[in-house]
């Protein structure tokens, strides 16, 4: 009898009118969110597509159209400053100062991590707490007493005096990433491990970090590009203009080219090309660091 109900022409006609109506509401949350994500990416892609074309103008053309293709393509401004040392020397700059701020922040990020997540000792969920303390604390509101702590100690107007806080500001998040991460890797290898003589060290060195290449990556990427985008800090501990990172770099170019924005507009492009190609190259790892340790935590 129930077979008989269910293979009747008017229960057939209510499941398939449910199935039309589910398709049809999936149908509009799709659509509503590409409409979305689509939006969202031309808030983000029109200004760079405008930075990166106004640097192929004249300044007449910018003023004029701002926004269009150039009506006759300038590469020289692209040119000249690719051929200029001022720009390779604050590239090189940058480049020193955000990868060395990555390698620090991978370094001791990785191994607090790893004493949080796997070393049991007295008050570790105090100081862990800590340490995460400074995810509440935004770096412009140590400037005074950082700027008195690296004067302290020698380091103003050099590249530690802006490696070092870069790296400590960056701490807490990578703990925090590398932790979750951290947990996530089976309970069974580590006392497999163990069982075998292998020790905390050489666990974290031959065993947890070789299996943590996405967790690395998406820390080291983060750190990466946050330091290269970093205005407050090289302003404050950099006086010599030989040693700015690009940041600086565009503020003394903008000085000296004040009304040929097509110029600036190129510098730009130019000294934030290096960050996008590498977020670009490692975002797969980016995306599976992230998500590793969402499940076992």
């Amino acid at each position: 009898m129930p077979d008989a109900v269910l293979a009747s022409p008017a229960a057939m006609s209510l499941r398939r009118a449910r199935s039309t109506r589910f398709a049809r509401s999936r149908l509009l949350a799709m659509v509503a969110m590409y409409a979305v994500l689509t939006v969202m990416a031309c808030i983000i892609l029109v200004p760079l597509l405008a930075t990166v074309l106004g640097g192929f103008k004249t300044i007449g053309d910018l003023r004029v159209n701002p926004v269009g293709l150039p009506s006759t393509w300038r590469w020289d401004n692209y040119l000249d400053i690719l051929g200029s040392a001022r720009y390779w020397g604050m590239l090189g700059n940058s480049m020193l100062i955000a990868g060395l701020t990555a390698a620090l922040t991978l370094t001791a990020g990785s191994m607090a991590a790893f004493t949080f997540a796997h070393v049991r000792f007295f008050g570790r969920e105090l100081l862990l707490n800590y340490f995460l303390l400074g995810l509440m604390f935004p770096a412009a509101t140590a400037v005074l007493p950082l700027f008195i702590q690296i004067r302290d100690f020698g380091l103003l107007d050099t590249y530690w005096g802006v490696i070092l806080p870069e790296s400590a500001f960056g701490l807490a998040m990578s703990i925090l990433l590398f932790r979750d991460f951290f947990r996530a890797v089976p309970h069974d290898l580590f006392e497999a491990a163990f069982i075998d003589g292998c020790g905390y060290i050489r666990f974290f060195f031959f065993m947890t970090l070789p299996l943590s290449r996405p967790i690395l990556a998406t820390v080291g990427i983060f750190s990466f590009v946050r330091s290269w985008n970093n205005y407050l800090l090289p302003l404050i501990m950099l006086d010599t203009e030989a040693k700015y990172p690009w940041p600086l770099g565009i503020m003394v170019y903008q000085g000296e080219y004040t009304t040929e924005w097509q110029l600036v507009l190129a510098f730009v492009t130019l000294t934030i090309l290096p960050a996008v190609l590498v977020f670009f190259a490692a975002q797969r790892y980016i995306i599976s660091g992230l998500t590793a340790g969402a499940i076992k935590g």
